[in-house]
């Protein structure tokens, strides 16, 4: 036996280490029971999030709800005894338990003390129907520490006996006036339980208001893993002080009359601009504000438009000069400041010649179009500084690289924004830079290494330079993994009014989705297993109102974009898709517009969803099937190496020495 064990995979000096953790036989064997106990248990509830946007109260809500997983479980136990008005409240106090108290306690003639114990009651049943399927322990570090043993007392409920010891608990908690804390407590408690795992695939900032309440928010979540989209690294290069991507950050911002997650969110001081465009543009009819709500409507138009245009135009020249610092991007014909002809009003774009209007472009020195001027350039100076001073900002952005990557395996889903930049014959397509070439996973490696250096690298070296670039190739490169498109087509659209020109081409990934051949050999490029695994990816709206399906190749690939953006529900038809998966399988929730946060709270209304079971088990899966379970699995060889080891007198057990005056 001895022998067979040290022909096995384990180190002795390993199981030397692991005995000083379990120096006893019986502690080794304790742990092994345990650990085989976990892998028993259900899996835990996956929640998966994609193109959040700014949308900082749909986002608020859904995540409370849960996409739905908490009324489902007031549903299956109060449906025969409360009516749907009754369930609704009782969800809506769950969501919003600090705001719904206060209207609760405004209700004319209401007994407030029976409508404590009775809420406590129900409380109490959910709480305990979210926890069963977690081990003690996990249930106890989700409670706040101040109520653990009355909480733990209280939704391990088992013995009807004892039913006045739970009573006189509850009624003392009345009695002393901390009702609402407990409520708070419990509501924060099944909050915390019902998902296991958090997911964002994708583009938290942009278009929306306040993409820094959804971080700090996140930054608070027990268990969460985000996976950049191309809106994402473009304020990560922002905030490492990349110039082009802050001038697109701005530009977008403005376009949209998205002040908000400049100002207020982060502190960015935009006078130098106002100043500069005031002085320097007239304000081109070209230049229109894309959304203008009322908050937008208070400030002057004129001036935000010519920010615009000015700020626009800054950009233009700084994407030309990374375009031209890296030929490897392969993006030349996307220079445009230089094709322009301004005698005949044209410009020449690949093989194409197209009519411009010259008459509103502002005046680009023609000998070096992509120079800025000294005004511009102190300009952009200036606006780098607020960037990278910005504490708020910087906070967010080292959450964004500590929580997240390009892509995650987990639990055999690939999770990643946009694409596997492929070829139209369905090879991976080629990226090389310095005679390396990569594709696949290598090239999202690449990339995941490429924006990590360009933030934390040291400043004033080329490693910080490249990276800086990169992010911005990132966001809107020929065929980035996260942008997924031949280009985009921001100086077409402004100057040509043919709209063919416009065009902005997919890369061949959305297409070759549907050929499971192609999709076998993305899964082995990723080690999935093709009969279990998933791709999981937002980035692309689901024209849910034209037919299309968000479940792709037979259920291989599922897009959760639906337009959770209200500027993208139009196109979509929806507001957006969340995807669960549990112990029972995965389903996918669309869901209706959100008609915000004091609605939800004073009618107890919610967002209207509707759910597709589309992947379904033969057997309920367990911690076992997880990524978690393999671990445990590992442990429990392990430990079980260690027992054999000191069954054998490989190592001798160690006993503490009471006596020991040491």
């Amino acid at each position: 036996m001895k022998a067979s064990l040290e022909t096995r995979s384990f180190d002795l000096k390993y199981l030397q280490l692991l005995a000083e953790k379990y120096p006893t036989m019986q502690e080794a064997s304790t742990e092994i029971i345990n650990y085989q106990a976990l892998l028993q248990l259900p899996k835990g509830t996956e929640h998966f999030m994609s193109d959040l946007h700014g949308e900082y109260e749909a986002f608020i809500h859904i995540m409370n709800n849960a996409s739905g997983e908490i009324r489902q479980k007031v549903d299956k136990l109060y449906s025969k005894m409360l009516t749907s008005a009754e369930r609704a409240q009782l969800s809506t106090l769950i969501y919003y338990p600090e705001e719904k108290l206060k209207e609760v306690k405004n209700i004319p003639n209401l007994n407030l003390t029976e409508w404590y114990m009775i809420t406590i009651h129900q409380l109490i049943e959910v709480c305990h129907l979210v926890s069963i399927k977690y081990s003690r322990n996990k249930v106890r570090k989700a409670i706040p520490a101040e109520y653990s043993f009355i909480i733990n007392e209280l939704i391990n409920a088992e013995n009807t006996s004892r039913e006045e010891y739970y009573e006189s608990i509850i009624a003392t908690i009345v009695e002393i006036n901390k009702a609402e804390d407990f409520i708070i407590a419990f509501a924060t408690v099944i909050k915390r339980l019902i998902v296991d795992q958090l997911h964002i695939v994708g583009d938290l900032f942009d278009r929306g208001p306040r993409p820094d309440i959804i971080i700090d928010l996140l930054r608070a979540h027990h268990a969460v893993d985000i996976q950049w989209g191309n809106h994402d690294v473009l304020w990560m290069g922002a905030a490492a002080g990349s110039a082009a991507c802050i001038a697109t950050v701005l530009n977008n911002a403005i376009k949209y009359g998205n002040l908000d997650s400049l100002e207020t969110a982060y502190g960015i001081n935009l006078r130098p601009l106002a100043i500069f465009a005031q002085e320097e543009y007239i304000g081109s009819s070209r230049y229109q504000l894309k959304s203008i709500d009322a908050e937008t409507q208070s400030k002057d138009i004129s001036l935000l438009t010519k920010m615009y245009e000015a700020i626009t135009v800054i950009m233009f020249k700084l994407e030309g000069q990374i375009i031209r610092r890296h030929p490897e991007y392969n993006m030349d014909d996307c220079l445009m400041l230089d094709k322009v002809d301004y005698e005949n009003s044209t410009i020449q774009i690949g093989l194409n010649s197209w009519p411009i209007d010259t008459s509103s472009l502002f005046p680009i020195d023609q000998v070096d179009p992509y120079q800025l001027t000294p005004d511009e350039e102190l300009l952009i100076n200036q606006l780098v500084a607020s960037f990278k001073s910005s504490y708020r900002l910087q906070h967010h952005i080292r959450f964004l690289y500590s929580a997240g990557s390009i892509y995650s395996l987990v639990n055999s889903n690939l999770l990643f924004h946009g694409c596997i930049p492929m070829n139209q014959d369905g090879t991976f397509m080629e990226f090389k830079v310095d005679g390396i070439s990569y594709q696949g996973k290598s090239y999202l490696d690449f990339s995941d290494k490429m924006a990590r250096e360009g933030y934390y690298a040291e400043d004033g070296t080329k490693e910080k330079q490249d990276g800086e670039d990169y992010m911005w190739f990132l966001w809107r490169g020929r065929y980035s993994p996260i942008f997924g498109r031949e280009r985009i087509t921001t100086f077409e659209r402004l100057y040509i009014d043919d709209e063919n020109a416009w065009h902005e081409e997919d890369n061949a990934y959305y297409r070759l989705i549907e050929d499971p051949m192609i999709m076998l050999k993305i899964f082995q490029e990723f080690g999935l297993d093709y009969n279990s695994g998933h791709i999981i990816n937002g980035h692309v709206p689901v024209k849910t109102k034209k037919g299309e399906s968000p479940i792709k190749a037979n259920g291989r690939v599922i897009v959760i974009d639906g337009g959770f953006c209200k500027a993208y529900q139009k196109k979509s038809g929806i507001a957006g898709y969340t995807l669960i998966y549990d112990s029972y399988g995965m389903r996918i929730s669309s869901h209706e517009p959100f008609l915000g946060t004091i609605n939800a709270i004073q009618n107890n209304t919610d967002i209207l969803s509707q759910e597709q079971v589309f992947e379904t088990p033969e057997d309920r899966l367990t911690v076992a099937d997880t990524d978690n379970g393999k671990v445990l699995s590992q442990k429990i060889s392990d430990l079980k190496a260690l027992l054999e080891a000191y069954r054998h007198g490989l190592i001798k057990e160690r006993r503490n020495n009471t006596n020991s005056t040491s």
